[in-house]
């Protein structure tokens, strides 16, 4: 390992703070009493969880980030798609924090394009090959197609960030070419992957074009749009096309905008009214800070640019049914940056917060009238780098952090949502209100499958102290049993289960790893039971199960029956 990389590490652990939860010395407990009503289905479960990213799209096909990947594709029935920044930049599969490179795109001295696919297929090929489809985004600038390609990025320092700003993030010279690289793209894919399976695929424009990753205009990155989407929909007229990726929510008046010209604005290649809009995209971030000696998250802010986004979408009348996948969902902005404020990440608090934060998105999208068909989790892995730097990532070294749990859990749920009552749960609205500063949210969601009941229960709180036990009441009804006998299974992320930074933690965090700690990690690592599987007796379709949960402790109960 370079020394470079080993002083980063102890530089991390020395400002990343502890998230796991002091045991509690009191025996005071919260008591919560949650009901499920198993006869009353709320309508289909949405699998908004099952789309992932990250910045750097090298990291792909390399040994930890082909192992998660094969993770990811085998979360469930829902098929998990993948967005990747940087598909469109200049270099040779050169990557670094926050930046990567392929090959896709030169000029030769008569300034003719030449296309070489190589890299960016190999990145297609690895999603494909584990059961993930690309979620494409056009972007950022190919060297010798940006207007101001002076400070164009060649191999920074891989323990270093990029410049998010620099020549990749301009306009291009030639709008034309820039429409035909779209083009060339696209039908190279049809041809190597067929109509069928590119179909299925999302093509998007662009990331976050209100801040410094464009250097335009709004109106410039409208015409970007405009000959990239015509240059996708020549190649393959029934494909999926859709942005903005506006940061922030709206971006202010962006995303009206941009609404407001594929709906009625002139199209900058076709020079009718309207420009094709298949799903709505845009960004949701937390702020979490230090304060007081420990991490204080602010799912609010995350919350606020949802509902903002939500009701500009609403106001259009021709959108207001649209797909809407929020391309990057996440409790702050930047993945590859560390510092105290990001400590919760390796541990609880991370997956206590995520499993709160996906049902209160739904929440808001239903009261606004709108489609949400997805909310993007912007965190993968970092290759090369320490176990647990900090950074914000599903797994670390190629072993799995509980929030990736999380996700495992998402996945077993299936079939009808159905109403869920807490005495302790808040909403959306108070979340967004208030954030979750005085009493938690402890809170859960169900589904009825078949002949399978699932219970996802959180114990959540913005501040990262410990506290007292959840004593939860689990009162079920309405099961398709009537009476017998039925098989529940625990599942539990919290400081003693499906938690690797816990164990690590408890081991001394030992730096390097010897064979055998990583493989007890990796083992730590996966999602847990509580127990064995324990029977259950059915009354009149009712059944009443107690436990315990740790704050910042997710939970997912599964009954089974025949």
């Amino acid at each position: 390992m370079r020394k470079t990389q080993i002083t980063f590490a102890l530089a991390v652990f020395a400002g990343v703070v502890s998230t796991a939860l002091a045991a509690d010395t009191t025996n005071a407990f919260l008591p919560v009493n949650i009901s499920v009503d198993a006869a009353k289905p709320t309508g289909d479960v949405k699998p908004i969880w099952r789309f992932f990213g990250a910045d750097e799209p090298n990291y792909a096909y390399m040994p930890d980030g082909k192992k998660l990947l094969s993770e990811l594709g085998q979360l469930g029935e829902p098929q998990v798609y993948f967005r990747a920044h940087h598909m469109l930049t200049s270099g040779d599969g050169a990557y670094a924090l926050k930046w990567g490179s392929t090959s896709a795109y030169k000029e030769d001295a008569s300034g003719n394009p030449v296309y070489d696919w190589t890299i960016n297929d190999k990145i297609f090929d690895t999603y494909l090959a584990r059961g993930i489809k690309p979620y494409v985004q056009l972007g950022f600038m190919p060297e010798a197609l940006s207007a101001h390609p002076q400070n164009y990025p060649h191999h920074p320092p891989v323990n270093q960030r990029a410049d998010a700003a620099a020549g990749q993030a301009y306009p291009p010279k030639d709008y034309v070419k820039w429409g035909n690289l779209a083009y060339e793209w696209t039908k190279h894919c049809v041809e190597k992957y067929g109509q069928a399976e590119v179909e299925k695929w999302y093509w998007e424009v662009w990331n976050e074009p209100n801040i410094s990753y464009w250097h335009g205009t709004h109106e410039d990155y409208f015409k970007l749009y405009d000959y990239a989407i015509a240059g996708v929909r020549r190649a393959l007229p029934t494909a999926r096309v859709g942005g903005p990726e506006t940061a922030g929510g709206p971006g202010g008046k962006f995303l009206h905008e941009f609404l407001q010209h594929c709906a009625h604005g002139t199209n900058y290649v076709s020079g009718k009214i309207g420009s094709p809009l298949d799903f709505i995209s845009f960004h949701a971030k937390g702020s979490p800070v230090f304060t007081n000696d420990h991490v204080r998250m602010a799912m609010a802010s995350q919350l606020r640019n949802m509902n903002d986004a939500f009701g500009v979408i609403a106001s259009f009348p021709e959108y207001k049914k649209t797909p809407i996948v929020i391309g990057e969902s996440d409790p702050e902005g930047c993945a590859a940056c560390t510092g105290p404020q990001d400590g919760y990440r390796n541990g609880t608090m991370y997956s206590s917060y995520t499993a709160a934060s996906f049902p209160r998105a739904l929440e808001l999208a239903a009261q606004h009238g709108v489609n949400l068909e997805g909310a993007l989790t912007w965190a993968f892995e970092f290759e090369d780098q320490p176990p647990f730097a900090g950074f914000r990532q599903l797994a670390s070294a190629g072993i799995d952090l509980p929030v990736l749990n999380v996700f495992r859990m998402f996945g077993k749920m299936d079939g009808q949502q159905l109403a869920v009552t807490s005495s302790a749960g808040l909403n959306a609205e108070i979340i967004h209100a208030k954030n979750v500063r005085g009493n938690p949210d402890v809170a859960a969601q169900a589904s009825l499958g078949k002949n399978k009941l699932c219970v996802l229960v959180w114990y959540y709180h913005d501040d990262d102290l410990s506290g007292a036990d959840a004593a939860i009441d689990l009162a079920l009804k309405g099961i398709p049993l009537a009476n017998g006998q039925a098989t529940l299974t625990r599942y539990v992320i919290d400081a003693d289960h499906s938690n690797s930074y816990q164990a690590w933690q408890k081991m001394g965090s030992p730096f390097p790893l010897s064979a055998a700690q990583n493989a007890q990690l990796e083992q730590a690592g996966q999602l847990a039971t509580v127990g064995q599987p324990e029977s259950v007796v059915v009354t009149n379709g009712a059944a009443n199960v107690k436990f315990s949960l740790q704050r910042q402790g997710v939970s997912l109960l599964v009954l089974n029956w025949n």
